[in-house]
């Protein structure tokens, strides 16, 4: 399995305090929102995609930084939920934490307010275009690791290198399925 990375752009945080304490919560990921992994290469996640990995054993980050630990949902500190809209996430701020409180009141002021999360795929499907681009559809996450609130979300290099690898891999399938369905076609094979 691969652990990757997704960037999410499109949606905001916000940080607050109620009588319970210090907090910042917002969606990690929202479904059907197209995420440019590079030029030409686009991934989106379905509804449901993790309906299967909510109760794995999630830490919050800064920048996926593990020694940044904001939350953790074993701890109960960390809350996701799915709903409609995609993975929707609380941090408890832990207020004796400066690192953490320091990133609270970024994101109280909306210096910092994109995340990113780290996964392996479960189910995904391939679209190609005619013109050269492909998009992919993560139908099932099959481990969520972290979700990280970042300040310049970003898929890791290997990450993009990985995917335009399974795009030439998968477009020279598709050539030579094609090629071979022509050759059957010539020869009167159906």
């Amino acid at each position: 399995m691969e652990k990757r990375n997704m960037v999410c752009r499109s949606t905001q945080f916000r940080a607050d305090e109620d009588d319970r304490g210090a907090y910042i919560e917002g969606y990690f990921a929202v479904f059907d929102s197209i995420y440019e992994m590079c030029p030409g290469i686009t991934e989106s996640i379905k509804p449901g995609a993790f309906s299967g990995v909510l109760n794995d054993d999630v830490r919050a980050l800064t920048n996926h930084d593990s020694t940044l630990v904001l939350g953790r949902n074993r701890s109960r500190t960390l809350e996701l939920r799915e709903d409609d809209r995609g993975l929707w996430g609380r941090i408890t701020i832990n207020q004796e934490d400066q690192d953490a409180m320091n990133l609270y009141h970024r994101v109280q002021r909306g210096d910092v307010d994109q995340c990113s999360f780290g996964f392996d795929i479960g189910e995904e499907s391939v679209d190609f275009q005619e013109d050269g681009t492909a998009h992919w559809t993560i139908s099932q996450v099959g481990r969520l690791y972290e979700v990280s609130i970042c300040t310049f979300p970003a898929y890791q290099e290997t990450s993009v290198a990985a995917r335009k690898a399974d795009t030439e891999t998968a477009k020279k399938r598709s050539l030579e399925a094609w090629k071979e369905k022509m050759k059957n076609q010539l020869k009167g094979d159906k």
